[in-house]
């Protein structure tokens, strides 16, 4: 049996934010209905008649729906999971026709996009575990398994940058040389800049053959960072299946690097030759392999990469040592941080930032080097938070946490400001999110909830400019930007979580809900949830039932996949419901609400809330006593199971 918590305190004046949660909730539904009518087809695919010219492309269209299962686990509409496997396959069989998939996964590709790609699957195996779980133990067998080829357990590496289900396809592109866009070599350069050629002005480079041969001799084979991505997806079946292989697999792969960093004074390299060498296509340089630390992306796609892997690490063998994976490369480029303007900074992603700062562009404030080269760190940009967020969400520890509180004394600009932005990867608003749990911004979730409808309206609005038109062949991620649900407030607000690291991550949570009654993940209907802390002595929820008739049921889960013991719960009680009239009047020397404690013991806690009543709920949380799986409370769990490292399932 579960313990069973019951809600006893009225609520009068429901809270603002729970109004606005529910009304977000609303909105979205409307959103998403109408994304489905008027940009995909009856098989779910999206309306697009176009080809693909190059190998890019396939995380484009399956990004577009990327959060929607999220929604569905946050407590979005019931028919939102199988319009969400609808869109999937519909989008599958698209790419497929275009000849972009073989037997459903990406031919071959770098985890640069392909992270981007299979959130959506994870989020299904998250919603629907038994309808996924063969499709995603096949493709994770395409690394786990060394028999496909991408994986060479001798010397720990994956064979080449662009791997995937055809083991035919080599190099990095397809053609005489590496198809950028005019205005990505502008903004990023060029790659192998100390080799070719030497003597060449910018506008020929990118014609010049000598650069394509030598991209696809000491690019274009060989291991890169950001394959630790694919960690991700070898834990997702590993969860799923609970078979040793696929976490021995991780603690072989993810260690190797591990080790390589450690001999590089703690800095993760980018690039290993075919032999196992760091460096031995490069002529020994740490730096300069396929999207690592000298081009295109640096930090913001190394770092991503190693967090997913560091997290996969730490997770499928309990040993947060992993962690130290990011940690010493994290603070290698604060150390080389300067603080600026934006405005002044040498920046590469400036269409980002100029949209997140806003008028703070101008503001002096610490700016991080996202890259490095020959003549050392570059690229200097305001801190991406989603690492360190995710870092100390794991651990809770104080360094951790210490760290953030440095990176916020060294911002010009006041951490608890909102602003109505959307980034690609859905996330972007840690700042104020930490100042929140900090005590420091008591109205953040009216102002997140605000922002997060500002850009569903937003984006309702965009679609109506584009629809009924043909989407060009050159402009694929027009959908992504039309995209109308939004998940980081939510994620944050009621699972007390960072939103999931983009490029391959899996969800993080100090708490997730089930609805009890439907026998589904998500908050029931008229259930709003707020996570104000999230220390693991001091995990508090508060939850509102707003229905004026009917009685609801939470399950609350101690992690994202059950991986925490909730060891008490102390919740708050009105000790006379007669008195509910006097509720706020403490002139008659007795207090109305007192506080209860009850012992807990297990990964989930059951919560009565009967009509228009709230609880508070502080949560004892015993973090990561058992391994992350997809089981659910619906299974008749064991209340007091200490449950040490059992098997996933």
């Amino acid at each position: 049996m579960l313990p069973v918590i019951t809600a006893s305190v009225p609520v009068l004046e429901p809270p603002g934010w729970a109004i606005e949660q529910r009304g977000l909730f609303d909105l979205l539904d409307h959103a998403w209905r109408r994304f489905a009518r008027d940009f995909t087809g009856p098989d779910g695919r999206l309306l697009y008649n176009g080809r693909l010219t190059s190998r890019d492309g396939v995380d484009d269209f399956y990004e577009t729906f990327f959060n929607w299962p999220q929604l569905y686990l946050l407590g979005g509409a019931d028919d939102l999971l199988a319009a969400s496997e609808h869109h999937w396959h519909g989008v599958t069989r698209q790419l497929t026709e275009l000849g972009m998939l073989h037997e459903e996964y990406e031919r071959g590709y770098d985890w640069f996009h392909q992270g981007e790609s299979l959130l959506l699957l994870y989020f299904l195996c998250m919603a629907a575990p038994d309808r996924w779980a063969e499709r995603a133990l096949r493709f994770a067998d395409l690394y786990a398994d060394p028999a496909h080829g991408n994986y060479d357990p001798e010397h720990r590496v994956i064979r080449r940058p662009h791997n995937g289900s055809d083991p035919r396809r080599e190099g990095l592109f397809d053609g005489a040389g590496y198809p950028w866009l005019p205005q990505e070599a502008a903004m990023y350069g060029f790659p192998l800049d100390w080799v070719v050629p030497p003597g060449a002005g910018e506008p020929e480079r990118d014609r010049d053959p000598r650069l394509g041969e030598e991209m696809r001799r000491r690019m274009g084979t060989g291991d890169t960072a950001v394959n630790l991505a694919a960690s991700g997806l070898v834990l997702n079946a590993w969860m799923l299946s609970g078979e040793p292989r696929y976490r021995d697999w991780i603690a072989e792969y993810v260690g190797a690097w591990r080790e390589r960093a450690a001999a590089n004074g703690g800095v993760i390299p980018d690039n290993v030759a075919p032999d196992g060498t760091v460096g031995g296509l490069l002529e020994g340089r740490w730096y300069g392999g396929h999207y690592g630390w000298s081009w295109p992306h640096g930090w913001y796609s190394v770092g991503h990469a190693a967090m997913v892997a560091a997290l996969a690490g730490a997770a499928a063998t309990g040993d947060d040592s992993f962690l130290d994976l990011v940690r010493p490369a994290l603070d290698e480029i604060i150390a080389h941080g300067k603080v600026m303007a934006f405005t002044e900074a040498d920046s590469s992603i400036r269409s980002k930032w100029t949209v997140q700062l806003a008028e703070d562009v101008h503001t002096p404030t610490l700016h991080v080097p996202f890259r490095y080269g020959d003549k050392g760190w570059f690229d200097h940009n305001p801190m991406l938070m989603g690492v360190p967020a995710a870092l100390w969400h794991h651990s809770a520890s104080a360094s951790d946490r210490e760290r953030i509180e440095r990176l916020r004394a060294a911002c010009g600009y006041d951490w608890r400001t909102v602003r109505s932005f959307r980034s690609k990867e859905e996330a972007g608003h840690e700042e104020p999110w930490f100042a929140f749990l900090a005590g420091d911004d008591p109205g953040y979730p009216e102002r997140i909830l605000a922002a997060a409808q500002a850009q569903v309206r937003h984006r309702l609005t965009r679609m109506e400019r584009y629809r009924g038109r043909e989407v060009p062949e050159a402009d694929i991620h027009l959908w992504q930007q039309s995209n109308p649900v939004v998940t980081e407030a939510l994620v944050q607000l009621t699972w007390g979580g960072p939103q999931v690291i983009y490029n391959g991550g899996l969800q993080q949570a100090r708490v997730r809900h089930y609805d009890a009654d439907a026998r589904r993940p998500g908050l029931p209907p008229s259930v709003a949830a707020l996570v104000s802390a999230i220390d693991p002595d001091a995990t508090i929820v508060d939850l509102v039932n707003l229905d004026p008739q009917a009685t609801r049921r939470v399950i609350v889960q101690a992690g994202a996949f059950a991986e925490h013991t909730i060891r008490t719960v102390r919740h708050t009680v009105c000790s006379d419901p007669s008195w509910i009239g006097d509720l706020y009047d403490y002139g008659h020397g007795r207090p109305v609400v007192t506080s209860t404690e009850t012992r807990a013991g297990g990964p989930w806690l059951l919560v009565e809330l009967p009509r228009s009543t709230c609880v508070r709920l502080t949560l004892r949380l015993d973090l990561r006593t058992r391994p992350p799986s997809y089981r659910t409370p619906f299974g008749a769990p064991v209340v007091d199971d200490p449950s040490p490292r059992e098997d996933p399932r």
